[in-house]
């Protein structure tokens, strides 16, 4: 029986260079994401690697759709290996004195209650199968926090958070769970953050050789692909140019 894996957020970034990584490898994968438009593309795409495709298409801030869409999947879809929670987003820079409500709320729906939502969906299947592997996606940002990060730092902090519980709490299941927090990745992150300013989204990357959505799935795969006895708790990776929130050595033309 072929291998499973579930990714949420997989019509862009991180989630769809893993899907791609993990279809190149044998694995059959459940694409989700709010865009049709993408999923069905990226179903076709995948297609050239033979193996199955399940796109399931729901928000994962709500809650009933999360738990209708994973209930209602046939059965041989719910033999999950692996799950990869990584939906997420930043919205605004604006300091805590003249935040945005909405941003607000969009940042810890998703970023936190997205991802309790898929894992309580998800990971009793494990459980009943006493073996799988939860990735959770989070940032450097959840390690420090910097001016005007503030909700959004404090999202990715309680992912760290909740990767270290649950690891605790599926110990005796025989579960991996996996933090992987990146650093500066160009995707569509800063161009969502900045709510389509191409300008300033670019802005970001200045001068840095950043990371790139593949670099994040190959981390991916490799912690996936380890031995069974082995598990990769958490795994920070920055450009060479950046060590931290705070440092980086940007290099521009003179």
């Amino acid at each position: 029986m072929s291998k499973i894996i579930m990714i949420t957020g997989a019509t862009a970034g991180f989630g769809r260079a893993t899907a791609k990584i993990f279809a190149k490898n044998g694995y059959d994968c459940i694409i989700t994401g709010r865009r049709k438009e993408r999923l069905a593309a990226l179903e076709k795409e995948l297609a050239q690697y033979n193996i199955k495709v399940l796109s399931l298409h729901f928000d994962v801030r709500n809650s009933d759709e999360v738990a209708s869409a994973v209930g209602s999947m046939p059965e041989e879809w719910k033999q999950i290996e692996i799950l990869v929670n990584n939906a997420g987003l930043a919205v605004g820079l604006e300091k805590i004195d003249a935040g945005i409500l909405d941003d607000w709320n969009r940042m810890v729906d998703t970023n936190i209650k997205g991802l309790l939502y898929v894992t309580r969906s998800v990971s009793p299947l494990m459980v009943a199968r006493r073996k799988g592997h939860i990735f959770n996606i989070g940032s450097i940002a959840g390690k420090a926090a910097y001016e005007g990060g503030n909700v959004y730092c404090a999202t990715k902090s309680a992912v760290d958070s909740l990767t270290r519980s649950m690891r605790i709490d599926l110990l005796k299941h025989n579960i991996r769970v996996t933090q992987i927090a990146p650093g500066m990745a160009e995707t569509e992150f800063s161009l969502i953050r900045f709510k389509g300013n191409e300008e300033k989204a670019k802005a970001v990357y200045k001068g840095v050789d950043a990371l790139t959505a593949d670099d994040i799935a190959e981390v991916i795969w490799f912690c996936a692909s380890r031995p069974g006895h082995v598990c990769i708790n958490d795994l920070v990776i920055t450009p060479t140019q950046q060590a931290d929130v705070f440092f980086t050595n940007r290099i521009t033309d003179s």
